[in-house]
């Protein structure tokens, strides 16, 4: 079974699942309000951790890790803050597996000019693609802190409609979003000059021909966020890269089809080894 832990990386506090013994597998979460390492992965830590040393940090600004915000530099600080985190505990290579923002922090990371972080494998989960424009992105963004803005959110999150009906897990991740600390660190992020231009959604065009590692991209088969195709379209631009899309999965596979995901996940960390 996974447990809490928590360590200072830089001043920071940062918390953290663990579990399992043998090669690291380090595990980043989504960016929507209300996320956190346990919402994010609680279907998948305990089956990895059967062979590997799996790691899931709250990321900084969610869960129980600190909420800090960069406004000039906020990607690039969560990926420092990651790379540092894997320093303080002593692993010099893991296998990385990013679902929605965590698997964009991987790819910018990745395909950058000089990468921070030690990754010995990644795979991208929904993430990476060219987001889409439609009332799903609206609700990730527009927030509101309240229940029915936190339906929305789940309702574009998951293929499935009964996850928005169930009371109970709205109620969960909209009690995660109001956090102390947490709403204002999302929001915040979002600030912009009156005046100026929307930032642009996170780009699909990268130097992937840089990433040299074994890669995996995996698409929900419904996700309402991402075109469908994506996943293949960025594989073919990555050397030896595969792609996997999820049936019947919106943005979160790893919560919505658990079994088919960790399946997919388990065949690719062994074609590794």
């Amino acid at each position: 079974m996974s447990a809490r832990r928590s360590v200072w990386v830089d001043g920071l506090h940062t918390s953290y699942l663990e579990a399992g013994t043998g090669d690291p597998v380090v595990l980043l979460h989504g960016g929507e309000f209300g996320a956190n390492a346990h919402i994010g992965w609680e279907h998948t830590i305990d089956v990895l951790g059967q062979r590997y040393r799996v790691l899931a940090p709250d990321m900084l600004g969610f869960g129980e890790s600190a909420k800090v915000v960069d406004f000039t530099d906020g990607r690039g600080l969560r990926i420092r803050h990651i790379a540092r985190f894997c320093e303080v505990l002593g692993i010099d290579r893991a296998h990385f597996v990013g679902n929605s923002m965590g698997a964009i922090n991987l790819l910018v990371d990745a395909t950058s000019e000089n990468p921070l972080l030690p990754a010995r494998s990644l795979v991208a989960i929904c993430g990476g693609g060219e987001i889409q424009r439609n009332e799903h992105v609206n609700a990730l963004y527009d927030y509101d802190a309240t229940v029915e803005g936190m339906r929305k959110i789940v309702a574009a999150l998951f293929a499935d409609p009964s996850y928005p009906a169930d009371e109970s897990y709205v109620l969960r991740r909209y009690e995660s979003s109001i956090a102390p600390g947490a709403w204002e660190s999302l929001a915040a992020a979002r600030f912009r000059r009156p005046g100026l231009e929307p930032p642009p959604t996170p780009s699909s065009a990268r130097a992937y021909d840089r990433i040299t590692v074994p890669t995996l991209v995996v698409e929900g088969g419904a996700d309402k966020l991402l075109p469908p195709g994506w996943a293949a379209e960025i594989a073919a631009q990555v050397s030896g890269a595969r792609s996997a899309v999820v049936a019947a999965a919106g943005h979160c596979p790893q919560i919505e089809q658990p079994d088919a995901l960790n399946a997919v996940l388990l065949d690719f960390f062994e074609g590794i080894e």
